[in-house]
């Protein structure tokens, strides 16, 4: 039997608003996973607390989770409280079992708003919820409990699963950055006389662009300074030295008119990838441009963002002269000696972060900072051209056959959710024996 929630329920609104709470001994509940505590209470019963706005805003419509609440406590203003009216008749946590396994059909669906999206409470009062009765009741909630038990079981094991795969990346670009992924070619045209080559071209640019200074020579390499052992026909070097062009990005400030240049920010460089979703944009009128459009092959590096992001490494495919690149991040050119995706690999890998960039990323006021002098004098193993692109093409080759066997942790965690979710939906619609 359905009943509409606001005949069998009360709907109250929370009364604090969750920034101006006072700590103290009573739980407030929040928007967010975890709740929070105020010095005095609003409730004291059983309840189910529903967000009256969307979990992510910007016009888009959601809710990560229906909490359930007993005892003395308050609500934060953003949210609502569901009691039952009579629980002989229906039980709290029952109702937060339903509403919360049925959310998407149930409350998200009733959201309004462009962009300040919010769910209105007359409309979750129109919701239709199943009532078996109190015997069934309790065994879904007895239900529930095996099965969410049986879920956290599982997301143990993919989230093991999904790390382990992430160990296995990084060791793929852990071998190849040391030689040891693809093997060497005696016919390949040694390293030293490839970076040789690339110096004299570099000098022939800068002379051809008017630049009379001679380039500023980098710190000569220690032996002591060096990481790791590379094969004989590598040399080591500072990237610096192969990079013909290293420059920081526009401080404009971004907007979300899409008419205008698309500009690449920190979150647009994931897993070593260049990412266009979430892009903004600045006019194609600024000074900044056209010196600072995106060329095919530029490397993007992370300069500034929290310490474990600070380094973060993709390069941009794509049409010349079509974006541009912000402040935060740092373009590094080469010419045609040095293959773009070798260069951003090793910056991504371990091997390269723990000997080159974490001894000297600086913390400053929460932001974890590198600059581009550093970026230039970081310690790079130079192969031959040749097996520059023998040792991409092998990393694109393995990392497809590990993103192959993520998609297939993930649709295997998606499909064992949709089954706890299928054996629930079954127990509320199984019909009683009068």
């Amino acid at each position: 039997m359905k009943y509409r929630l606001g005949d069998i329920c009360t709907i109250t609104k929370g009364e604090t608003g969750i920034m101006r709470a006072i700590p103290g001994p009573y739980t407030m509940v929040a928007l967010g996973e975890e709740n929070k505590t105020h010095n005095e209470f609003q409730f004291d019963t059983k309840a189910v607390i529903i967000p009256l706005v969307s979990s992510t805003g910007h016009g888009h419509a959601s809710m990560k989770r229906v909490k359930y609440q007993e005892g003395k406590f308050a609500v934060g203003s953003i949210l609502c409280a569901v009691i039952p009216k009579d629980e002989r008749f229906v039980l709290a946590k029952y109702l937060h079992i339903y509403l919360n396994w049925n959310r998407e059909e149930l409350l998200v669906s009733q959201m309004k708003g462009m962009a300040n999206v919010s769910l209105p409470m007359n409309k979750i009062a129109d919701v239709l919820v199943t009532v078996p009765g109190i015997a069934k009741q309790k065994e879904i909630i007895e239900l529930e409990k095996k099965l969410v038990e049986k879920e956290l079981e599982a997301d143990k094991l993919y989230a093991s699963q999904l790390t382990l795969l992430e160990n296995l990346n990084q060791a793929i670009l852990q071998e190849a950055v040391q030689g040891k992924l693809v093997p060497q070619n005696p016919n390949d045209e040694p390293a030293t006389k490839l970076l040789k080559r690339i110096k004299t071209e570099k000098a022939t640019l800068r002379k051809a662009q008017g630049k009379v200074k001679t380039e500023k020579p980098l710190t000569p390499i220690k032996p002591s300074e060096i990481p790791f052992e590379i094969p004989e026909s590598w040399v080591w070097c500072r990237l610096g030295e192969i990079a013909k062009n290293v420059e920081y990005g526009t401080s404009q400030k971004a907007e979300m008119t899409s008419e205008h240049i698309p500009v690449l920010r920190m979150n647009n460089i994931q897993s070593g990838k260049i990412d266009c979703t979430n892009l903004k944009y600045v006019s194609n009128l600024i000074d900044d441009l056209p010196k600072l459009f995106l060329v095919d092959g530029d490397m993007l590096f992370n300069r500034t963002n929290s310490y474990e992001l600070v380094g973060k490494t993709a390069i941009y495919r794509g049409t010349n002269n079509s974006m541009t690149f912000a402040s935060y991040l740092i373009r590094v050119q080469y010419d045609e000696n040095v293959i773009p995706e070798f260069v951003s690999n090793y910056v991504n890998s371990p091997i390269c972060r723990e000997t080159q960039l974490e001894p000297e990323i600086i913390q400053q006021n929460g932001q974890a900072n590198f600059n581009g002098t550093k970026l230039q004098n970081i310690l790079f193993p130079l192969p031959p051209l040749p097996e520059q692109t023998r040792i991409v093409a092998e990393i694109e080759k393995q990392l497809a056959k590990t993103k192959q066997l993520k998609e297939h942790i993930i649709a295997s965690q998606q499909a064992t959710e949709q089954l706890l979710k299928a054996l629930l939906h079954q127990a509320f619609e199984v019909k009683e024996t009068v």
